[in-house]
C-alpha cells in the first residue's frame, strides 16, 4: 500500500452494502448503502465480539442499514454502540439501534457547534442530535465480552474524533482519520490541519498492525502508510506556498492549479483542504491574508 514515503491508495474493495463479512476473528463488517465521492463504497460499520457485541460507527440515518445490522445479530445482544465522530454518515443510526436493543451509546463527545468561526463558515456537517450515554476520553477502555476497546483521541478531521484500539487483535478502528482508499478531508472550521498532523504522529507511535477505517478496506502497513500521509500533507503545504509566491492569490486559483482533472463534485472539498492548510500557515506567520484570518474569500500573499 505504501512504499517508503510514497502514498498509494487501495480502491480494490469488492464488497456490497448490506453483506455481513467476517474480517477477523473478533470483527465483522457491514457497509452502509451511502456510496459517494466522499464515502467511497459507503460507511463501514463494525461488529466486535460474539454473543454480546459492540457496533462501531453504526452509520447514517438509514432504516435499511439498521435492519441489516440487527438481522446479522439475530440471537446476539448489542451492549454498546461506539461512535468515532459525529459526521452524519457515522453517528445517526446509533439512536435507532439503542431504541431497538437498549444498547448504550459511547465514544465521542457531542459536537460543539461552531457559530462564528474565523473562516466565516458555519459547521454544518455534524449530527447535532448525537446524545451519548457516556463520553470516552483519550485512554479510556471499554471492556466488552471478550474484547477491550481503548479510545485514542485523534482530532483533525473532526475535533471530537476518536479511534479505538482492539487490544486482542492489535488492531485500530481508525474512523475517518486514516483511510486506505483516499486522504482524509480536513475542512474548517471543525477540521484543523495542525491537529490532524499531530494526530498522525500520535498514531505512528502506537503498535497496532492493522487499521479498520470508516470507509474502504483495511490498512495493512499502517506505520508506513501514516508516514506517507504526513509526507503528502507536507508536500501539499509546500505546493500551496509555491503557488502563492507565483502569484496565485485566491483559494480558487490555487485549487485550479494543484488539482488538475479533479472530479467537479470534489472541488468544494479541495477548497476546504487548501483553506485548512492556509489557516495553519497564517497562524505560523508564513502567509498573510487580506481578511486577517484565513477565509475562503481572502486574498493571500507570502508573509
Amino acid at each position: 500500500m505504501a512504499s517508503g514515503d510514497d502514498l498509494t491508495f487501495d480502491r480494490s474493495v469488492a464488497a456490497r452494502s448490506g453483506e455481513c463479512l467476517q474480517v477477523s476473528g473478533l470483527v465483522r463488517r457491514i457497509i452502509a448503502p451511502n456510496a459517494g465521492p466522499f464515502t467511497f463504497t459507503g460507511t463501514c460499520s463494525y461488529i466486535v465480539g460474539t454473543g454480546k457485541v459492540a457496533i462501531i460507527d453504526p452509520g447514517p440515518d438509514d432504516a435499511g442499514h439498521v435492519t441489516a445490522l440487527l438481522k446479522a445479530l439475530s440471537g446476539e445482544a448489542v451492549t454498546h454502540v461506539v461512535v468515532t465522530h459525529t459526521h452524519r454518515d457515522h453517528s445517526p443510526a446509533a439512536r435507532a439501534i439503542r431504541a431497538a436493543t437498549g444498547a448504550r451509546i459511547v465514544g465521542c463527545a457531542p459536537h460543539a457547534q461552531i457559530a462564528d468561526a474565523p473562516s466565516g463558515r458555519l459547521d454544518a456537517s455534524h449530527d447535532m442530535d448525537h446524545a451519548p450515554d457516556e463520553v470516552m476520553q483519550d485512554g479510556d477502555v471499554l471492556e466488552g465480552a471478550g474484547f477491550h476497546l481503548e479510545a485514542v483521541h485523534t482530532p483533525g478531521h473532526a475535533s471530537n474524533h476518536l479511534c479505538f484500539a482492539l487490544r486482542e487483535e492489535n488492531a485500530l478502528f481508525s474512523g475517518d482519520h486514516v483511510m486506505g482508499w483516499s486522504t482524509t478531508s480536513v475542512a474548517p472550521p471543525d477540521g484543523d490541519m495542525a491537529a490532524y498532523m499531530a494526530s498522525l504522529e500520535k498514531l505512528r507511535a502506537r503498535p497496532e498492525a492493522i487499521y479498520w477505517p470508516g470507509h474502504g478496506g483495511p490498512v495493512r502497513e499502517p506505520e508506513r502508510y501514516v508516514r506517507g500521509l504526513a509526507t503528502h500533507r507536507r508536500q501539499r503545504e509546500t505546493v500551496i506556498l509555491q503557488r502563492i509566491v507565483a502569484g496565485d492569490e485566491t483559494i480558487l486559483s490555487i485549487v485550479e492549479r494543484i488539482y488538475e482533472g479533479l472530479d467537479p463534485r470534489l472541488k468544494g472539498g479541495a477548497a476546504l483542504s487548501v483553506l485548512a492548510h492556509l489557516e495553519d500557515l497564517v497562524r505560523k506567520g508564513r502567509v498573510a491574508s487580506s481578511d486577517g484570518a484565513a477565509t475562503l474569500e481572502a486574498r493571500y500573499r507570502a508573509a
